[in-house]
């Protein structure tokens, strides 16, 4: 039933039976491999190696037309039949709805989680991601500033959002885990490893989220997802 799918040339199904992940552990590839981790689904992760621009290969492209990570195909899709998907936040949503986990049933508390989900989609991801690019990565050298101004200062307010949001609660929705949590903590997680920017981004003065990320990252889940698929 794979075989259907041109991506399955490049990287071949060892399991067909199995969720085929396409990734890369960034925090929006992380987001994907802690769902299914965390659900328990069977799943079979492939590395798509920026480094060997496998991203804009016929074959990726074929899945994702965007070239971007995660994207998966499901061979026990809806009614049965194969599902390809692509964009995080969409796997997520897809991923609860298939298991019945992490996503509140009650509509309210349904669409109030969603909320959260499109803030990481729509601000955190690329705030955070911007200001990854002009702090830690090619834009670190551009003589004009203000962009990384710009970009600082907006990931600043977003973590005083979250860290008001996490006030009196364990996550984002109260004591239930759910995909909101999911969807943010992998971006928290690059700004204080990989950006190397806790003291730059006052981290200290969002208490609230440091309690919260560190509990996130203490679920046997992470631990795993943040290696997946494992780098060359």
């Amino acid at each position: 039933m794979l075989n259907q799918f041109d991506i399955t040339k490049r990287w071949p199904a060892t399991n067909p039976g199995a969720i085929q992940l396409y990734s890369l552990p960034t925090p929006n590839g992380v987001k994907v491999s802690a769902m299914l981790e965390e659900c328990g689904l069977e799943y079979e992760p492939h590395l798509v190696n920026f480094g060997d621009d496998d991203q804009f290969t016929p074959e990726f492209l074929s899945l994702n037309p965007n070239n971007k990570i995660p994207a998966i195909i499901d061979p026990d899709g809806p009614d049965g039949t194969p599902l390809p998907l692509w964009e995080s936040g969409a796997i997520l949503i897809y991923l609860a709805e298939k298991t019945g986990k992490f996503l509140p049933k009650d509509p309210a508390a349904r669409y109030e989680t969603l909320q959260w989900l499109m803030w990481q989609m729509g601000g955190v991801g690329p705030m955070m991601g911007q200001f990854g690019f002009f702090h830690a990565f090619a834009g670190k050298t551009f003589e004009d500033k203000r962009p990384f101004a710009r970009y600082k200062e907006e990931v600043m307010r977003l973590l005083g959002v979250l860290d008001d949001r996490l006030e009196g609660r364990n996550f984002i929705m109260g004591d239930d885990f759910t995909i909101a949590d999911i969807a943010i903590w992998p971006w928290i997680r690059v700004l204080k490893g990989h950006y190397d920017a806790h003291n730059l981004l006052e981290m200290d003065d969002n208490p609230n989220v440091l309690r919260w990320f560190a509990s996130c990252m203490d679920r046997p889940a992470s631990k795993i997802a943040v290696n997946v698929p494992k780098r060359l």
